[in-house]
C-alpha cells in the first residue's frame, strides 16, 4: 500500500509530496494570515464612509455611477443574480485554489511565478485597506444600491465565518479584479487550446462585472485592482517582459 501511494506520489506530483505538501502549507497559511489581519484591519466606519462618498462624487464627476445599471440587470434575472453571487464567492478561494492547483499538476514550471504573483497583488491590496478603508457600493442604498448577496438569502456578508474573517469596509482596491487579471492571464497562456484561452482572457471581464453587478465594488475599485494586478504581474514577470521587448 505504501509503495503504491509512493509510486502515485511519483506519476502525478511532478517534485513528490514533500514539495506539494510545502505548497499547501504555504498556501493555506497565507490564506490564514491574510483573512485574520483583513479583518482586523481598520474598521472605522466614519472614515470608510467618508471614502466611500468620495468614490461616489469622484465616478459621478467622470462617467456617472454604471454600477447602478448593472445592479438593474441582475435585479430583473434571477438566474443572472445567481450567478453573479456564485462568481463573487468562488472566483477568489475555489477558481484561485483550483487554477493553483491544476497549473501545479499540469504545468509545473509555470506554477511558482503564478502563486507569487497572486500574494504578492494580495499582500499589497491589504496595506490599500489599511491606509484607505472604503464603504462599498451595497452600503449606500439611499442613491439605489443593493446588497445582492443578502437578497437571495444562504451565504452572504453576516454569515458566521465570513463575518469573523473579512472586513466590510476593504472595497478599495478590489481584489477580486485583481485576482481575476492574474488567473486570466496565467492561464491563457498556459492553457494549449485557443477556446480556452479565450475563456480565460475572458474570466476577469466576468469577474468585474460580477463585483460590480452584486454591490460590491465600485468601478473605481475595480479599477484600482486591475492597476494592482497588473503592477504584480510586472514585478513577478519583469524578467520575461525585458526578454520579449529586448527580441
Amino acid at each position: 500500500m505504501t509503495a503504491a501511494a509512493i509510486a502515485a506520489g511519483r506519476r502525478h506530483l511532478p517534485r513528490g509530496y514533500a514539495d506539494f505538501a510545502r505548497q499547501v502549507l504555504i498556501w493555506f497559511g497565507f490564506l490564514l494570515a491574510y483573512q485574520v489581519a483583513r479583518g482586523l484591519a481598520d474598521r472605522d466606519p466614519t472614515r470608510a464612509f467618508e471614502n466611500g462618498w468620495r468614490v461616489i462624487d469622484l465616478e459621478q464627476r467622470l462617467t456617472g455611477l454604471g454600477e447602478l445599471t448593472f445592479q438593474g440587470w441582475t435585479q430583473s434575472s434571477h438566474f443572472l443574480a445567481e450567478l453573479v453571487s456564485w462568481t463573487y464567492w468562488n472566483s477568489e478561494f475555489t477558481v484561485i485554489g483550483l487554477a493553483l492547483l491544476w497549473v501545479y499538476l499540469r504545468r509545473n514550471e509555470a506554477f511558482t511565478r503564478f502563486r507569487n504573483t497572486i500574494l504578492l497583488a494580495n499582500g499589497l491590496g491589504l496595506i490599500g485597506y489599511v491606509l484607505l478603508p472604503t464603504a462599498p457600493p451595497r452600503f449606500f442604498t439611499s442613491i439605489g444600491f443593493h446588497d445582492t448577496l443578502g437578497q437571495l438569502g444562504g451565504l452572504n456578508h453576516g454569515s458566521g465565518l465570513v463575518e469573523l474573517a473579512s472586513n466590510p469596509y476593504a472595497a478599495m482596491p478590489s481584489l477580486h479584479a485583481a485576482d481575476a487579471l492574474i488567473v486570466g492571464v496565467i492561464l491563457a497562456s498556459v492553457v494549449r487550446n485557443w477556446p480556452g484561452r479565450v475563456l480565460w482572457l475572458l474570466w476577469p471581464v466576468w469577474v468585474w462585472f460580477a463585483v460590480m453587478a452584486t454591490g460590491n465594488h465600485f468601478w473605481l475599485d475595480v479599477l484600482a485592482g486591475v492597476v494592482l494586478g497588473g503592477i504584480a504581474l510586472a514585478i513577478v514577470y519583469q524578467r520575461r517582459i525585458r526578454s520579449a521587448f529586448a527580441r
